[in-house]
């Protein structure tokens, strides 16, 4: 019999909950050992957050476990990124006669009793991950309303003395003026981004981009 390890963590992962790649590859070859399965490769996900759907790591994984085999996790958070996917690749093991493994949650799909936990399971883990997506928008939701730094500084605005909070900058909000005023008489983004240009505005990049017009005037 065979073990297909699988492991994947994102920068956000790692950091918050200390799942390395290292620790789950760890878990995973000990798993093998103690049940009997030799470990015939290790495949990762390195950087890919739990929401996407590309995972090129799993997908070589799930295409290496065959009859028999059995596919290790630590977690099913690091398996799949909804429930519905879970479910998938559970499906996807049974059709190949191979089953599914996740060393924290201790579940496998070698019996009924096995496959009901792991659906359960799966739920949960949608759940909770639910539950941090919406405290983190809330988070976020906060502090803009407070005037505070989310992502990147918009035009128009710098930071203030306290490093944190949104104040106007002056020239910028003298460009956005302009950019409206350009654009209500007609003139288009690349006219307008060679006129500010002659005038030696001071763009935030290297030169001013009909994009970066476009996009100073769609939020002005």
């Amino acid at each position: 019999m065979k073990a297909i390890g699988y492991i994947r963590v994102s920068t956000q992962g790692q950091a918050e909950e200390g799942i390395s790649l290292e620790a789950q590859r760890a878990k995973i070859a000990a798993w093998a050992g103690l049940n009997g399965y030799e470990l015939a490769g290790i495949y990762e996900d390195a950087g890919i957050s739990g929401a996407k759907a590309d995972r090129p790591g799993l997908a070589r994984a799930l295409a290496a476990v065959g009859k028999g085999d059995a596919l290790v996790v630590y977690s099913l958070s690091r398996l799949a990124r909804s429930t519905k996917h879970t479910i998938e690749v559970s499906e996807r093991l049974a059709k190949a006669g191979a089953d599914l493994v996740s060393i924290s949650e201790k579940i496998d799909t070698t019996s009924a009793a096995g496959k009901m936990l792991f659906r359960l399971m799966a739920v949960m883990a949608e759940f909770e991950r639910d539950q941090i997506s919406e405290r983190t928008s809330a988070a976020l939701q906060h502090k803009k309303s407070q005037g505070g730094r989310v992502g990147q500084i918009p035009c128009g605005k710098k930071l203030a003395d306290d490093g944190v909070s949104l104040m106007d900058d002056g020239a910028e909000q003298e460009v956005i003026r302009l950019v409206k005023l350009l654009r209500a008489g007609g003139m288009g983004y690349h006219a307008i981004a060679r006129e500010l240009t002659n005038r030696k505005t001071a763009p935030r990049g290297k030169a001013w981009y009909a994009t970066t017009v476009k996009n100073i005037a769609e939020a002005a």
